[in-house]
């Protein structure tokens, strides 16, 4: 592990009394803080505000229920009342759909048909056609399934709105998932011939305004210049803005205007975890010479280019690709792609500890009820024990490989398999 330094830490200290980064994703939403309304919980960090959640299961232990899911999808569920949403690619990626799922008995309630394509087109054969995750709020559920459709829904199953305007290509299919603000509707457009972020209004689909990257350096030889990762949205200075991790560049725009406030120099083409941020610091993912993956700690309070101003530390070896990272406590906990996980101290990225818990790792870790949970892609989850310490508390495997990212809601994990949706819970 290299780490760079590149300004001291009291004057971040100083800095971030002043600038206050706010959790600030579920501004709006109205919905319980007990529920898991969008992509990594309430405030898109990966924190459950759950109790009493299980450290143990299997097939047969501690599950509630267990439901099929009609054709194939990674988005993460998302709970919220008595409703589980997630989306689906079934006719062999020809019928994008949502399902909704009732929370107390696992029936399949609304199947609804949201897009449907003449070819099913081309995608990683890691990605799905159905990953980006639904944003529950209030009375409506908003769904994207990037270049192929944007559509919001009631709670009740009927269609409010559709877009299909935002067009842009993603040979590997899409993967960000939207995020909300106020009345807007925020999506992340990376494709390799156009990249952009545009806000949507809520209550009709329509485009309220969309900013073009600019900040491509020139290659002498081209690379696409896709990316997938989900923005998050924080406070400095009193002013919302997202973070959004771009093909080479990562950049803060006004989350009301979309005017870019700042952005960083990586060399990259396919970002992918999901920011997350701690006392003043947002934690990002880039590249160094295309294939090495390196994980920025940033403070996101500055104009224009802050590459060589607002770093404050890099990790340069072990920094995950897909798994996006946790913070607990003042440890940023990361899990690398091959299962090897890892403690840095948030401040300065120095490392507490760092073992192979073992599997291929596509879902971000969880925390809640004081443990955390790390899902491979083999089906296997590790429970862990925060602190410097490394402690795993408990394995458990499902029969199906897990690449979604699962949710927390009371006191129940929701896991959705390639195959299956559980509720997993203790008596």
């Amino acid at each position: 592990m290299l780490l760079v330094k590149t300004s001291f830490w009291v004057f971040v200290n100083m800095r971030t009394l002043a600038i206050a980064v706010l959790f600030s994703s579920a501004v709006g939403t109205l919905v319980s803080a007990a529920d898991w309304h969008q992509f990594r919980g309430p405030q898109g960090q990966g924190h459950a505000d759950a109790h009493d959640l299980p450290t143990r299961w299997s097939e047969t232990e501690n599950v509630v229920w267990k439901t099929a899911i009609p054709g194939k999808g990674h988005s993460s569920p998302v709970v919220v009342n008595g409703q589980v949403w997630l989306t689906s690619a079934q006719e062999k990626g020809l019928s994008l759909r949502a399902l909704c799922i009732d929370r107390a008995s696992g029936k399949i309630i609304h199947n609804v048909e949201l897009f449907r394509a003449e070819a099913a087109g081309p995608k990683n054969v890691k990605n799905s056609f159905a990953s980006p995750t639904p944003i529950v709020e209030k009375d409506r559920v908003y769904l994207h399934f990037g270049q192929r459709g944007t559509a919001c829904l009631s709670t009740s199953g009927d269609v409010i709105w559709k877009n299909t305007s935002l067009q842009y290509s993603q040979p590997y299919a899409g993967a960000s998932t939207p995020i909300l603000f106020e009345d807007l509707m925020i999506l992340t457009c990376d494709g390799n011939d156009s990249q952009f972020v545009v806000a949507l209004n809520k209550r009709t689909g329509k485009v309220v305004w969309k900013t073009v990257r600019t900040h491509f350096k020139e290659r002498a030889k081209p690379l696409p210049l896709m990316a997938y990762s989900t923005p998050l949205l924080v406070t400095v200075d009193g002013v919302s803005q997202i973070v959004s991790s771009a093909a080479d560049h990562a950049a803060g725009y006004d989350a009301r205007t979309g005017r870019e406030m700042w952005w960083l120099r990586y060399d990259g083409f396919s970002e992918v975890f999901r920011p997350v941020t701690w006392r003043g610091l947002v934690f990002l993912q880039g590249f160094e010479n295309v294939s090495e993956v390196k994980l920025y700690a940033v403070r996101p309070d500055g104009k224009g280019e802050i590459t060589k101003t607002h770093v404050e530390w890099t990790l340069d070896r072990g920094a995950p690709f897909v798994p996006s990272p946790l913070v607990v406590g003042d440890e940023l906990y990361i899990i690398s792609d091959g299962g090897i996980a890892s403690c840095l101290d948030a401040k300065n990225g120095q490392e507490h500890w760092k073992d192979r818990i073992g599997g291929n790792h596509s879902a971000s870790p969880l925390y809640g009820d004081g443990k955390i949970y790390c899902f491979s892609e083999q089906g296997v989850t590790s429970v862990l024990v925060p602190g410097k310490k490394f402690q795993r508390v408990a394995t458990n495997e499902l029969a199906s490989g897990i690449i979604a990212s699962p949710a927390a809601a009371d006191r129940a994990l929701y896991i959705r398999t390639q195959s299956h949706l559980y509720r997993i819970e203790k008596p």
